[in-house]
């Protein structure tokens, strides 16, 4: 057995840095050649033109979707907790159903860079664009925290730095990369770095399932059994429900409020909803879906296999001993597979992850603050020159949302990446999809409404998360020695669930409708009637009205 006091026994951490470092320069090198081509609008920077295929678009945005929570989080949440690690995986797929039917070509048809101007399209434009900013920076700062967190412990595992510093400089240089991305490429570098990550991440994790397969005779139920057997007395719980959420009847809640989460998140996630304006049409945007449904899919399935392979291979009780814990348990598979090689690569993948999704995101909030909250609230839409000078601001804004994204996640480091992330899907679930449901199927609703719901949802969410057993009070775990709450040594929590889904999106639609039917405001009715023809249509809305 290895001693995963010291790391991953045998792991060469030049290799590893090395084989990342190509990565870095390839993809850098690409971003170069491709922003060659972009002209210097806001358009090219924030949506690359509308110039990705469906297909490309597809793939772009599983890249973007298939974060280090799928990667690191859900192997590792399925090699110690079994089915109810599965669960994440069924969440994150099933919630692109609810993008598909309700939201991507509505959303394609009606916007131009970012959810704000979908929202405000019919409503006050100053004060909905601020609140559609706030959210849009609020998702993408806990989006961003699971990222940082992953490359904390993926890095703890592989260089074996063990010292909360040296992770955080490590955390600091993947930070510095990810800016250099965005400032470079924009979105069109971005994407094209998102491409070649999904790539490479599905490749990889088909092989490293082929070869676990391989070793149980190509059949599943064996690698399942081994995985009960290696984890001793009470293994069989792996295979059955309840194994982290049937304890009791809160965590019987929380797997709900959890599940609610994932599924009506994705919906409402901003750095996915700015893809569909990458794409010309809404045909494309549809058939981007459908693409990115196809490979997600087949990637969680493939996560199945490799989180009961760790249980089995490396066993859960080394996975929580590990330097980064639950989030170790896919490098640590590679290395019992193909030892030091598979481990580099296995490794530079995760890196390529977690550097493409936190590109997505920065760019995504650095858009809405310019374009939202500069342009269109501070500067009421009159400024010389808008293009560049929005462009300016928000490559700005992207070096200050980098710099926050590296203090949060030296903070988050050591948490469940998988779980950080379902927390984003919760703001984003409470926050957002409910004004935009409403905004698109919805005439009576109005600006109060959506403030309600923006603000509101927010509110609340960031509420029940920092007085929840995430942040404090949960018990010291006996395998590590610590508890698993962000802060530790103090206990200031009241709400008892781990995830705020439950209570916080039922409120957030409910002040929606009850800020809108308490408003005298009432909705310009040529605006809705043009938004209801552009939404459904794709056509220019006014020229419709008129003929």
């Amino acid at each position: 057995m290895m001693p995963l006091a010291q790391g991953v026994a045998g792991s060469n951490p030049i290799l590893n840095l090395a084989i990342f470092g190509l990565f870095v320069v390839v993809t850098l090198a690409i971003v170069i050649r491709v922003s060659k081509r972009a002209s210097s609008g806001a358009s090219d920077f924030y949506t690359a033109g509308g110039g990705f295929s469906g297909p490309q678009n597809g793939v772009a945005i599983s890249g973007d979707y298939l974060s280090a929570a799928s990667f690191l989080g859900i192997a590792g949440a399925i090699a110690i907790n079994g089915y109810d690690g599965f669960l994440y995986s069924v969440g994150f797929l099933v919630a692109w159903l609810v993008a598909l039917l309700l939201v991507a070509e509505l959303l394609r048809n009606t916007g131009k860079y970012t959810m704000g101007d979908v929202l405000a399209f019919r409503m006050r434009q100053r004060p909905v664009r601020a609140a559609a900013a706030t959210s849009t920076l609020a998702v993408s700062f806990f989006y961003l925290l699971a990222q940082m967190a992953g490359a904390g412990g993926l890095v703890a595992l592989l260089l074996n730095i063990t010292s909360k510093t040296g992770q955080g400089v490590v955390i600091a240089i993947v930070g510095a990369v990810m800016i250099a991305y965005v400032l470079i490429g924009g979105m069109r570098g971005t994407t094209w770095v998102q491409i070649i990550k999904a790539v490479l991440l599905i490749a990889g994790a088909g092989i490293m399932t082929v070869w676990v397969l391989a070793k149980f005779g190509f059949n599943l139920s064996s690698v399942m059994g081994a995985a009960v057997d290696r984890a001793g007395q009470g293994g069989e719980k792996l295979l059955s429900p309840g194994a982290q959420y049937g304890k009791n009847g809160t965590t019987r809640l929380d797997f709900i409020s959890l599940g609610l989460a994932l599924v009506l998140g994705t919906a409402g996630l901003p750095h996915i909803l700015m893809r569909f304006y990458t794409v010309p049409t809404a045909k494309e945007a549809r058939r981007s879906v459908v693409w990115a449904i196809s490979l997600i899919g087949l990637f969680y399935l493939f996560t199945l296999t490799l989180g009961y392979g760790a249980g089995a291979l490396v066993g859960p009780d080394a996975i929580k001993k590990a330097p980064g814990g639950a989030n170790s348990a896919a490098p640590l598979l590679a290395y019992e597979l193909g030892g030091t090689i598979l481990l580099g690569i296995i490794a530079a993948v995760a890196f390529a992850t977690i550097l493409a999704v936190v590109a997505g995101l920065t760019i995504t909030a650095s858009a809405s603050f310019a374009h939202d909250i500069y342009i269109n609230v501070i500067k009421h839409g009159k400024v010389q020159d808008e293009q560049h000078t929005e462009v300016k601001i928000a490559r700005r804004t992207a070096i200050v949302i980098g710099i926050v994204a590296i203090l949060g996640g030296i903070l988050a480091n050591g948490q469940n990446i998988a779980f950080l992330v379902a927390l984003a899907f919760a703001v984003a679930a409470s926050a957002n999809l409910p004004t935009i449901l409403y905004s698109l199927f919805w005439k009576r609703f109005n600006t109060m409404g959506a403030l309600c719901s923006i603000y509101g949802g927010l509110g609340i969410t960031l509420i029940l998360i920092i007085f929840s057993p995430v942040v404090s009070g949960k018990p010291v775990d006996p395998a590590t020695g610590r508890s698993t709450s962000m802060i530790q040594g103090v206990d200031f929590h009241w709400f008892p669930l781990d995830n705020p889904g439950l209570v916080s999106i039922p409120l957030s639609f409910l002040l929606g409708y009850l800020g809108t039917v308490l408003s005298k405001e009432r909705p310009n009715a040529k605006k809705v009637a043009e938004m209801e023809v552009k939404s459904l249509t794709g056509a220019d809305a006014a020229k419709a009205l008129v003929h």
